[in-house]
């Protein structure tokens, strides 16, 4: 294992942020954290796809509408590398087609912007807390 590396936090269940909004990013991340999540948060889908790290996440919060990849698309790339976790899809864009077409892709549940803060909370906390 490469020294360089940070150490993920055993004790922490790993949630891995997507969001290209910076303020929105950093809202979700201080909520989960403050909730006792260990997040790692990346401003694109491609920024984590190329952390090594991210395949030992516990749980996936990505936005759906980002240039580059959307979220249906990282969780598709994340399942081709054998990731198995949850995931919660996040769109301002909500409507019965997309959330369908999430739940066929493997989603666990799509929440619409601007979120509630408990919802996801919670959310988040069925999926990992076991």
């Amino acid at each position: 294992m490469n020294a360089l590396l940070p150490i993920l936090d055993a004790t922490r269940p790993v949630i891995m942020l997507v969001e290209d909004d910076p303020g929105v990013r950093r809202s979700i991340q201080l909520l989960l954290q403050a909730k006792g999540y260990d997040v790692r948060s990346y401003a694109s889908s491609k920024a984590l796809l190329a952390d090594p790290l991210a395949l030992a996440a516990a749980c996936l919060v990505t936005d759906y509408l980002m240039p580059e990849i959307d979220g249906i698309g990282v969780l598709q790339a994340l399942r081709n590398n054998g990731w198995k976790g949850p995931a919660v899809l996040v769109s301002a864009y909500h409507s019965p087609r997309l959330v369908d077409q999430a739940m066929r892709e493997g989603f666990s549940r799509v929440i619409e912007k601007p979120l509630r803060e408990h919802s996801l909370a919670d959310t988040v906390a069925r999926l990992v807390d076991y």
